[in-house]
């Protein structure tokens, strides 16, 4: 079955102040991925075409990297989690008339028992990391876009039968984020 999955938001920054911003990914000083609630993205090097990881159970390596503009995660099924999943999910920009539009998609087919976990567990955990992850990254732009989100039920439900504890001991909707420098 092909799965196609679109998450976006409009932030009012050129596409070279949020290049800035997406290069940090996987860094010690990353500014846009939501380690405050889920588990870190960490690749073998810094970002690079070549470059294996991912976060928590879900493993993929960078096909492609266009510094301050795309980076494109080809799926690995290393983890009975992700088993199933072939793809891929990309990062990338798009212009728009008052700012830049930071978009996150995923392109590829789901079979076996990922039929079900799609669905029941995996989509609806991504959606939440991913909307936390372009939230932070608007909030980097504009102290006054609301952050964190709120997880939706299900999210919390998955999380809890994970084991997963809300690490947002000191993130409240007015906290600081670190800036670029």
């Amino acid at each position: 079955m092909k799965i196609f999955n679109r998450h976006e938001i409009e932030i009012a920054a050129s596409q070279t102040e949020l290049g800035k911003l997406i290069d940090t990914l996987a860094s010690a000083n990353d500014l846009m991925w939501p380690h405050f609630r889920w588990p870190r993205m960490r690749f073998d090097r810094p970002l690079s075409a070549g470059a294996r990881g991912g976060h928590g159970p879900i493993g993929y390596w960078i096909e492609e990297y266009e510094p301050g503009s795309r980076i494109l995660f080809r799926f690995e099924n290393t983890h009975w989690l992700s088993r199933g999943i072939e793809g891929y999910h990309t990062l990338f920009m798009e212009q728009t008339a008052s700012g830049t539009k930071l978009v996150h998609e995923i392109v590829g087919t789901i079979r076996g028992r990922a039929l079900l976990l799609w669905p029941l567990a995996v989509r609806p955990l991504h959606d939440a990391l991913i909307e936390d992850g372009l939230a932070r990254a608007a909030k980097h732009f504009n102290a006054l876009h609301p952050f964190p989100p709120e997880l939706s039920l299900w999210a919390r439900s998955l999380r809890l039968l994970a084991g997963s504890r809300d690490r947002r001991v000191g993130v409240s909707q007015s906290a600081p984020l670190t800036r670029l420098k």
